[in-house]
């Protein structure tokens, strides 16, 4: 789990990413100066949201631990300002306007081929749901936000995969669900507050940029 400090360090990690495509000059935190934790290999989605009204501007990660965390950000964050193909690429203007949250996701439980909807607690757990040809991901916070149930929650993982609601009853889908610590600015470059699954962190947001 990371604490507070931990928290905000993440979130500003990476908003200085996008920033450094913009302004190459920024001086960016040394590795060795980080806590332990963000040397571990760990998931990580980062969000993008339009400040105030929170719609969606990009969001991509990491649903598996495959890289350190501090790379796992700075790669996710990039790519999901630049790269979801749903959205144009984020403009340097743009980032006045857009609030980042970090989503540090804990390593997948694959569930069995019964009962799956009275294992899912929608607000605590994130979804993957897969195929040998396709999957989809939904963050633990995308329940809460839709106000959805754990068969909503599933079917809505479906869709993301491309395939039709209900695929998740199938023995042949693979379905798992993950938890996550979500940290977020309250306002664009502003306090860092925990969203789920954390300590708070501090107001100062006292981290490197």
């Amino acid at each position: 789990m990371l604490d507070g400090r931990d928290g905000a360090t993440v979130v500003r990690l990476a908003r200085h990413a996008v920033e450094a495509l913009f302004d190459p000059g920024r001086g960016e935190p040394e590795a060795a100066s980080l806590p332990a934790v963000f040397h571990e290999r760990r998931g990580a989605f980062v969000t993008w949201k339009h400040y105030p009204e929170g719609r969606l501007r990009g969001c991509i990660g990491y649903a598996l631990p495959v890289l350190p965390l501090r790379e796992a950000v700075r790669r996710a964050a990039v790519a999901a300002a630049i790269d979801d193909p749903r959205f144009p690429p984020v403009l340097p203007e743009e980032l006045d306007r857009l609030a980042a949250e970090v989503s540090v996701l804990g390593v997948p439980s694959l569930l069995g081929p019964t009962g799956r909807e009275l294992e899912v607690l929608p607000g605590r757990d994130g979804v993957i749901v897969e195929t040998d040809q396709t999957s989809g991901l939904l963050l633990p916070q995308v329940a809460v936000e839709q106000d959805w149930t754990a068969v909503e929650l599933l079917d809505g993982t479906c869709e993301k995969a491309g395939l039709p609601r209900g695929a998740w009853r199938r023995p042949s889908v693979r379905v798992r669900t993950f938890r996550a610590e979500v940290w977020g600015e309250t306002s664009p470059r502003g306090a860092v507050s925990c969203r789920s699954g954390g300590a708070e962190a501090p107001s100062s947001g006292s981290a490197p940029t």
